[in-house]
């Protein structure tokens, strides 16, 4: 018996958000044609000319919006843009540095330091119940 293999296809949303683009930017056979697993992996490796464009200049989705700024997507909606920027709209933000986007990143940085001191206690406590667990007395 054999097995008939069927090409794994996405929702263009989906390839768009795997690709880290906006949508709606895309071009129109894009946005209404599934996309199969081999036709992202192509996109990938080896983008169209609009795809080096979009990405490039936008209009970009919030996910990238927040981390080209450096703060959270809530951030973002805290900040009132609920819509794509372009790379120029950015830039002018970043230029521009608004009181709520100090803000926001001011929170962002607290958040990854938090992050990384509980990580490391993490560690710590691994290690130190490793040691524990191994059977071996304590020095």
């Amino acid at each position: 018996m054999t097995s008939h293999k069927t090409a794994q296809t996405m929702k263009p949303a989906t390839a768009a958000k795997k690709l880290g683009v906006y949508l709606q930017a895309t071009p129109a056979d894009f946005q209404e044609g599934a996309v199969s697993r081999t036709e992202l992996n192509a996109l990938q490796t080896d983008p169209p000319a609009w795809l080096v464009e979009l990405r490039r200049t936008g209009p970009h989705p919030r996910p990238v919006v927040a981390a080209k700024l450096g703060i959270s997507i809530a951030g973002l909606a805290r900040g009132g843009v609920t819509e794509a920027l372009t790379t120029e709209q950015i830039d002018a933000l970043k230029d521009e540095m608004p009181e709520w986007l100090q803000k926001e990143r001011a929170t962002q940085a607290e958040v990854r330091k938090e992050a990384a001191r509980i990580k490391e206690r993490n560690a710590e406590r691994a290690a130190h119940s490793g040691d524990q667990q191994s059977g071996e007395p304590s020095a």
